[in-house]
């Protein structure tokens, strides 16, 4: 139903063994990545996955390790024969940025749309996917990103017959259409559509220090990915002082919004085994995975 698959789980540089920072999300044929740092290329084509369907790039700041993949990336959209328009958010300056990137990446046969986030918080949709950019805490202008399906109530068919809606008109009213007969009769979907069920949602940040907009957004989150720069506590002092985050601290955000998962990420080179530190992870939120490259998850609708 909604497929996450986490690119890559390494911070600052590219390694041997684990790729950059990056996440794909797919959903109903289309697709969200977010933050492209180098080598993402060789991490998307490690998992078996076509550039020709990525939708909408979102960065979440603009330090090398998030976004110098994109000339390359784009280039590889181009020889897989993407000719729809692909959107590109990020915070404010996002333009000059692209523009600079995509010198070597010119003559492409799609457009660019371009959405600059300067709010504390922005809303938009890609393809049946909304997304809520939120502000988070990093030395320069940073975001996270929670990515949503929504899920509509149940249709009342007794109550579609009882209105004598024709049957016609039943399956647009599911979908959120308003309809209307010869004889000019409006059917609208709240006279026959339940309260809103609950959907999924994944939301991803790194490069930030806990903040409460983390904790608000990501609250019921199915899917919380969160940066684990560090994960010995004698590093605590460089988090604070780089504007990172502890694996302690992400679990403490996870307890907080009452996810159902936790998956660490965004490790630094230095961590050459996450698992070292887990436990103290886990210890305040049991559903911590410390996250490998190419680890992948299907999201399906609760059971009813």
């Amino acid at each position: 139903m909604f497929d996450v698959t986490l690119l890559g789980t390494g911070g600052m540089m590219p390694l041997p063994y684990r790729y950059l920072t990056s996440l794909m999300l797919r959903y109903g044929g289309n697709g969200i990545l977010i933050d492209c740092g180098e080598a993402t290329q060789c991490a998307m084509r490690k998992k078996s996955l076509s550039p020709k369907g990525i939708d909408a790039i979102l960065f979440t700041h603009y330090h090398a390790d998030h976004i110098s993949g994109l000339p390359g990336m784009m280039l590889s959209m181009a020889n897989a024969d993407r000719t729809e328009p692909v959107l590109l958010a990020g915070p404010k300056g996002l333009e000059k940025v692209v523009r600079s990137l995509l010198v070597i990446a010119q003559g492409l046969p799609f457009d660019i749309r371009l959405l600059d986030l300067s709010g504390s918080e922005e809303d938009f949709d890609v393809y049946g996917m909304h997304v809520r950019a939120f502000k988070v805490n990093h030395n320069v202008t940073c975001y996270g990103y929670s990515v949503s399906i929504k899920r509509a109530g149940r249709f009342d068919a007794d109550e579609a017959k009882r209105l004598g809606i024709p049957i016609r008109f039943w399956n647009p009213l599911q979908k959120g259409s308003t309809c209307k007969d010869d004889d000019g009769k409006v059917y609208t979907p709240d006279m026959v559509m339940g309260e809103e069920r609950r959907g999924l949602k994944v939301t991803y940040t790194t490069d930030t220090r806990p903040t409460r907009s983390i904790e608000v957004n990501a609250a019921d989150s199915d899917l919380f990915i969160c940066e684990g720069m560090y994960g010995d506590p004698e590093d605590m002092h460089k988090a604070r002082e780089k504007k990172h985050m502890m694996f302690t601290e992400a679990a403490t955000l996870a307890d907080a919004a009452k996810v159902k998962e936790l998956w660490l990420t965004h490790y630094s080179p230095s961590l050459t085994d996450p698992r070292q530190y887990l436990g103290l992870a886990r210890d305040i939120f049991p559903g911590t995975v410390a996250a490998k490259d190419g680890r992948t998850k299907e999201l399906n609708y609760e059971e009813e």
